[in-house]
This record gives structure tokens, sequence and C-alpha cells, in this order.
């Protein structure tokens, strides 16, 4: 039978609509349920010193503080013997890795981490990476490390090498890790203080002395009929299937942690959908009660930021110290970003100074679909790298015609490293007599019409530049650069590793081996044999490897 015309309009209008419900969800990234929890976005560093020890310490605390949910990565670098890390206790659940490194402090308390999801891994392969954690110089170093509540890894393996660490060896970490490596460094404690395990500890397994301290097994203890995890060995102690990390009772809210999401206290496969089938009507309508996904947590609402000029700052003329605040853990602002003289304060409006520090909060955002402009700055900055993840201003709303504003500032470089593409409107970068790396001919390839412009003067001259050194990288291509090493590079002359470039990948020697993709080193995977004189493996993927380390189960190497 031939469809209708007002079907085939309906099915149009659902088709439609089912496509802007897919991008409002694309875009739904901000915080807007949980109200027991907080949930800190947090940033990427890997081993990078953020300024002195201090700095380094301070920044930390400002990061953790309170936190009960990280969305992406927990880093514990830098940290020395008399620091106090008591702000990490709030911790329960981290999105990607666990990255604890190049510390004296003498404990780690991490004591109410349930459980690390692994989104993303360090190396490519650890959600746990545990390493050089020891000062031969000063025989200083982290003892402990208290994960007594983490019982699982939800993908990912461990790493721990280069620590002086009493009872980690103890641990089973078969029950932690469902899918990865386990790499334990067999190295024993120097530690003369190490105490054994309590005689009521399981198979002796246990993160320090104490009863407290036992570890808690929630798999290779289960009875066969349990699918997952359990809370001891009768079969009537089986989890939920949709429980991760263990549980309290057998039902979906029993659930000390949710393996994929949590619906007001519930544990699901996915969250309400946000259409349903209308029989009356025979298409999709809004479900009332749909909802949107928000890491491992289903939320009623989650609208985008707004920027300047649109919802609550709608006649907000400038960012300032009341209202910064509210783009924390944005990705994407639905607006404009204006910066001018009022971070100063206003003893007017009886506005505050801002901290420079708050600038940091814009470190998440990728994408501005208004204009940005800043005409005052910070003089302790010397670039824009609270921006050095922004990836797109669209320029939908525009100052005239300018969607890009840089001007009279005390910068160097701009430290854009992320930014590919303006969208529409002008490039202005004007008067700010310390700025190096301004070519405006790369400007030009992040426009998409032809009618766009860029304005480029009144900045320092190549003359001063070149007497201060601050010219591209050799890595970098003649497309030039954001600013000074390799990091900030357009393109690479070469190849780029982790955001950087480099002269070579490690294909026949180095740590760890690797192989080339579209110019970009890519580590081979653990399960292949490191070959001297030949490469380790074709392409990612334990199925490309040129030997296998351990066993071959088909076409894939095996642990």
């Amino acid at each position: 039978m031939t469809p209708s015309h007002r079907e085939l309009k309906n099915n149009t209008m659902a088709a439609r609509f089912r496509k802007w419900i897919s991008l409002i969800s694309l875009l739904c990234l901000s915080f807007c349920g949980l109200a027991e929890n907080k949930v800190c976005q947090c940033v990427t560093n890997r081993l990078n010193l953020l300024g002195t020890k201090e700095d380094h310490y301070r920044n930390m605390v400002k990061t953790y503080s309170n936190c009960t949910v990280i969305l992406e990565n927990l880093e514990i670098t830098y940290v020395e013997d008399h620091r106090d890390l008591s702000f990490l206790r709030s911790i329960k659940e981290v999105g990607g890795y666990v990255l604890i490194a190049l510390n004296t402090v003498s404990r780690i308390p991490l004591e109410n981490l349930r459980i690390i999801r692994g989104h993303s891994l360090y190396d490519g392969s650890f959600a746990l990476s545990v390493f050089s954690n020891y000062n031969n110089s000063t025989n200083k170093g982290t003892d402990q490390i208290l994960l007594t509540s983490l019982t699982e890894i939800l993908k990912g393996g461990v790493k721990f090498f280069n620590n002086q660490l009493c009872n980690v060896e103890t641990i089973q970490w078969s029950d932690i890790v469902n899918v990865g490596t386990i790499s334990i460094d067999p190295t024993p404690s120097k530690n003369k203080n190490c105490g054994k395990c309590d005689s009521s500890c399981f198979n002796g397994s246990c993160w320090a002395p104490g009863p407290q301290n036992c570890q808690t097994l929630t798999k290779l203890n289960c009875a066969q009929q349990c699918s997952r995890r359990c809370k001891g060995p009768s079969p009537s102690d089986c989890c939920n299937e949709n429980c991760a990390a263990g549980c309290t009772g057998p039902r979906a809210e029993d659930c000390l942690a949710c393996r994929d999401f949590q619906d007001n206290g519930v544990c699901k496969d996915s969250c309400p959908s946000l259409l349903r089938y209308d029989p009356n009507l025979y298409q999709l309508v809004p479900n009332p009660h749909g909802k949107y996904s928000f890491g491992a947590t289903c939320v009623k609402s989650c609208p985008l930021c707004n920027g300047l000029g649109t919802g609550e700052l709608a006649h907000v003329l400038s960012i300032n110290a009341t209202n910064i605040g509210s783009f924390e853990n944005c990705t994407i602002i639905n607006g404009n970003i204006d910066i001018i003289t009022s971070i100063y304060g206003d003893k007017f409006t009886k506005t505050p100074k801002m901290d420079p520090e708050q600038l940091n909060v814009f470190k998440t955002v990728k994408e501005i679909t208004g204009y940005l402009w800043i005409q005052t700055w910070p003089d302790t900055m010397s670039s824009l790298s609270p921006f050095e993840n922004l990836e797109v201003v669209q320029g939908r709303t525009k100052r005239g015609s300018r969607s890009l504003v840089v001007a009279g500032l005390h910068i160097t470089h701009l430290g854009l490293r992320s930014l590919r593409q303006i969208s529409d409107g002008d490039v202005f970068v004007s008067k700010n007599s310390e700025l190096c790396y301004t070519d405006a001919k790369h400007w030009q390839k992040l426009f998409k019409s032809p009618h766009q412009d860029v304005y480029v003067k009144g900045n320092a001259n190549a003359a001063t530049c070149a007497l201060r050194n601050d010219t591209c990288d050799r890595k970098c291509t003649a497309d030039g650069c954001w600013g000074p090493g390799p990091r900030m590079c357009i393109s690479c002359r070469d190849y780029k590793r982790d955001g950087s470039c480099v002269d070579s990948c490690n294909i026949l020697e180095g740590e760890p081996r690797e192989t080339v993709v579209n110019k970009t080193c890519i580590k081979c995977h653990p399960e292949c044999q490191p070959m001297n004189g030949t490469a380790t493996c074709s392409a990612p993927g334990s199925a490309n490897c040129t030997k296998c380390a351990n066993f071959k189960d088909g076409l894939f190497c095996v642990s």
C-alpha cells in the first residue's frame, strides 16, 4: 500500500526529531543530577610538572577536593613526603585511569575508591599505573597505597614498578581486573616497618596491616551460579548482573557501583529512551520519563552550558569572578566568551577580582558556538593556555564581523594548539606587543568560507621574536605553530606521539614498540613480543603482532 502524504510527513518529522535528540544527547555535557555526589571533569597532565612542586600540589588539591566521581583521570604525581592527601578520601569512582607516580609521601589514602572504569588507559593499556614512588638519594618513598574499597577495574590492566610499597604483592589482582594485563614488580619493599596482613584476611591478602585493610573479594569466591560479582560464597549472595564492584544484596538497587548506568539509585544497562512509540499516532513521540546519560548516570535534564548572550547570561557583558564558575565541566558553550576588564573586579557593582587560576575552568572547552573575544588577560599567564583544548569557534554570533579577537595582551604566544576550525567570522589579533608565532597564513586554513578574513598587526616583529628565539620548533612543518616546543606544531614534519611531534617512532628499538598509522606513533599490543631488527607489529591490535609474547589463539596473541 502506498503511504499517504500525512504518513510520509510524520515519518520525516520523526526522523528529524530523532536526529535532533541524537544531537542534544551528544551535546549533553553539563552536570545536572546526582545531588549527593560532586562530579569532577579533571584534565590530563600525565607526568608534566605544573610549575613548582608547591604549585603542582595546590593544583591537585583544587582539582580533586570533595570530588566523589571523576569523569576522566585521577593523577597523583610529585607529592612530597610532608604533604596532606586526606582530600583524596572522598573519591569513589574514576572514569578513566589512575596514575600514581614520582611521589615520596608515605601514604596515599584512596580508601573509598570502589571502581576504575578505564574509559581511557595510561600508556594505552593500564587503568592503574603505579611507578617510581621512591627516591633512592633520600631513601624516602610511598609505603602504602590504601585501596581497601577497590573491587573492580572494568577495563585495562594494572602495572606496578620501581616502588618500595608494602603489601601490594599480597593482593589477588585477578579478582579486581576484568580485562587487562597484570604486571607487578616482584621487588620486595626495603621498608623494615612493613607489617603482615591480619590473620582474618582471606588468603593473606591485604593493603596494609589490620583487619580493616583486608582485601574484599567479589569475584573469585563467588558461587558458580553467579554471573559476575557477589557479596559472599553462597548462591544467594550473587549480585545483580548490572552491578559492578560488588553489592549488599541481590537487587539492582543493592549495587556498590553500576556497570553501565545508575538511574535514581537503580543500576540499568541503559537510560530511559528520550523517545517512545505512540501506537495511536504510529510514530515516535517524546518520552516524559526519558533521561540523558551523564557519565555513568541517568539525569532528567542536561542543557548545553550557556555562554554570554544566552540563558541566564543573556544580559551579561563579560566573564568575571561571579559567573566563571558556571563554566565548570563545560565542553560545548552555547553562546559567546567575552573577557574584558571585569577580571580585575568592579567596585561600583561590588564584583571581586578574579583569581587567574579560575580561568583554567575553560580547559575542558572544545567548542564555542558564538565568538571568543579577549581584551584583558592576567600578566602572569604567557599564553591563552586555558583554551588549549578549544577545537572549534563556530561564529554563529559575532561582534561586527569578528568571531575571534585577541587584542592588547602581554602574552608571548597564543597556545591554541587544538584549534582546528573557525566556521564563520573574521580573526583579529593585534596590539599584543610581546606576541610571537602570529603568521597570518595559517589562519586561512582554519576558515570554512572564502569570505572570512584575518587581521594580524601590531604584535612583536619577526626580528624581536628571532632574537628571543621565539620561533617554531624544528619538528614543525612550514604550516607554523602556536608557540614554542614540539607540542605546539600545527602539523609535524615527521611523526606525532601523544600530541607531540617526534623525529621517529619506536619501530625497531625503544620502549614501547610502536607502529605508524597516518604519521602517528601507535603502541603495539602488550601481547606482541618486542623484536629487534624487525617490526614488532604491523598495526594496532593483538592480531597484528609479528610474534606473540605468550600464546596465539587463532589470529590473536593472548596471555
